[in-house]
């Protein structure tokens, strides 16, 4: 199976975003107080991640690119450009944005794009049980997973396990909890893509969006 070889270790990773999100946050003048309640994100959870104490999960940084008004492309170091109709964008093999979280390491695909219907990643499942999350994901829009290789199992709140092999595919409402592992010896990699339910309009006023 192709890997996913991380370019940082995910602690530093971490430390990068941390400091992104810190930026973002003192960019528009807000305290940890202000920031939290806009964001729905405990304090102590955003004080975490800013510091690289805290590794978020896809649901927590929608969170925060809809209470900051950013795109999330913006917190993985990229300067995305506006939109603009016949836009297209490149991703060579091992070179999109990185961001690790206990059972999944997430390559973020398409970033330099601001604004995305879709949000694409290709995603290693390294968890082999549901013990490696605390709890169901959870967000806005809607999401569509493709297995690659190996096999996955995809829990739902709603509906039964689902065995999904290589060349299987689901479309699921991202709002109903959920968690996927890999259920082969090896990890799983899959395609993963969210419609952008939790990234400012394009329509949003410039100097809300910042550089996307």
């Amino acid at each position: 199976m192709p890997s996913l070889s991380l370019k940082n270790s995910p602690e530093q990773s971490a430390s990068d975003l941390g400091h992104r999100v810190r930026r973002a946050r003192l960019a528009h003048d807000l305290t940890l107080e202000t920031a939290s309640r806009l964001c729905g994100v405990s304090r102590s959870a955003l004080s975490k991640i800013e510091n690289g104490l805290m590794s978020p999960t896809f649901d927590v940084l929608q969170k925060i690119v809809r209470g900051l008004q950013i795109d999330l492309a913006e917190l993985f170091g990229t300067a995305p450009a506006l939109n603009a109709s016949g836009r297209r964008a490149l991703t060579r093999r091992n070179e999109g944005q990185r961001h690790a979280y206990r059972g999944y390491q997430m390559e973020l695909l398409a970033t330099e794009l601001a604004h995305k219907a879709m949000l694409p990643f290709r995603i290693r499942i390294s968890a082999h049980t549901l013990d490696a999350f605390d709890d169901w994901g959870r967000h806005e829009g809607e999401e569509f997973l493709y297995v690659i290789s190996g096999s996955v199992c995809l829990y739902s709140e709603l509906y039964a396990p689902t065995h999904l092999n290589a060349g299987d595919s689901i479309y699921f409402d991202s709002r109903t909890g959920h968690a996927a592992i890999s259920t082969s010896e090896e990890d799983a990699e899959v395609l993963w893509m969210a419609t952008g339910g939790g990234v400012p309009a394009s329509s949003a006023a410039p100097d809300a969006v910042g550089a996307g």
